[in-house]
């Protein structure tokens, strides 16, 4: 069965980093676009990134451009979020998808507060 679990996130202060992963099983990922997409408390799910299967095209809305960098590893199974200089508005529950987002994991929360 495919499986996406995310991981990382957390409480983190505004203008710091994070980095979220998502390891992926139940299917040949580097055959995959993977997204990351999130969700902030009353609001509904935004997309935030995306990646091709060998890494080199990557994809970001106008609102993230600049602070979030999507990479993968295929030999690991693995995606990432790398996220800089957090502002409050980035408080949102992460999910990893596959590209056509037909599966998505339970989701990694990250709360940006001082």
């Amino acid at each position: 069965e495919v499986q996406l679990v995310e991981s990382g996130g957390g409480l983190v202060q505004p203008g710091g980093s994070t980095r979220l992963s998502c390891a992926a099983s139940g299917f040949t990922f580097s055959n995959y676009f993977m997204s990351w997409i999130r969700q902030a408390p009353g609001k509904g799910p935004e997309w935030v990134s995306a990646i091709n299967g060998d890494g080199s095209i990557t994809y970001y809305p106008d609102s993230v451009k600049g602070r979030f960098t999507i990479s993968r590893d295929n030999a690991k199974n693995t995606v990432y979020l790398q996220i800089d200089s957090l502002k409050s508005e980035d408080t949102a529950l992460y999910y990893c998808t596959t590209g056509t987002g037909v599966y998505w994991g339970q989701g990694t929360r990250v709360t940006v507060s001082s």
